[in-house]
């Protein structure tokens, strides 16, 4: 949990520069109320088929405190999760979902300020009959998530640091904050006009 701490400080755009495309989720699993603050935990994965929703529902009483529940669903059709699923994660000291599929009662979930990441809100229930292990990997957002990676989620979007990476990516986060805070903004238009201009020109750009 230490390593995830870290991560809070950490933006998902600095992350997304170290770590690539592969492990950025797209752009359609979202904040789904303004102002979420930035979260980051270890993943605790979670797998619903099409129109089912029983695991999310078995991996709020299993997944750790601090965790974040990831969750590959099967269709955008039916809702994971609702007001009361989200009070007990929250209750438990689950740090967020971050689900490839939707919720429904987003007005309780805001009230509350329970963090939660997903493609939008519908207000029709999946139902609950279809047991999958928990914690195996998942594809959520174009990314593949296995247990015990560190996501990391904000308004700018989520991404996914492998668990055998997150120490080294951790430190190389902070230096790249650290040289870009003693970097002032004269200095940086100034190289950036250089490398654009360097590029152009490679290019047979004149003007």
């Amino acid at each position: 949990m230490n390593d995830a701490a870290g991560f809070r400080a950490i933006p998902p755009t600095t992350l997304a520069d170290l770590l690539g495309r592969a492990q950025v989720m797209d752009f359609g699993i979202r904040p789904l109320w303004p102002g979420i603050p930035r979260v980051a935990g270890p993943a605790f994965t979670v797998r619903c088929p099409p129109g089912d929703n029983l695991m999310l529902h078995a991996a709020i009483h299993r997944a750790e405190p601090g965790a974040i529940v990831v969750v590959e669903a099967g269709d955008v059709d039916y809702a994971l999760a609702g007001g009361n699923v989200c009070a007990v994660a929250q209750r438990r000291g689950i740090a967020a979902f971050v689900l490839d599929g939707v919720i429904r009662d987003l007005g309780e979930v805001r009230d509350m300020g329970f963090p939660v990441f997903a493609r939008g809100v519908v207000p029709f229930p999946g139902t609950k009959a279809a047991v999958v292990p928990l914690n195996g990997p998942v594809r959520c957002g174009g990314v593949i998530v296995y247990a015990g990676d560190i996501v990391v989620a904000d308004e700018e979007g989520v991404v996914v640091t492998p668990a055998a990476r997150r120490e080294r990516v951790l430190l190389d986060a902070r230096a790249k904050l650290a040289e870009e805070a003693d970097e002032s903004l004269d200095a940086w238009e100034h190289a950036h006009r250089a490398r654009i201009d360097r590029i152009l020109s490679d290019n047979g750009f004149e003007g």
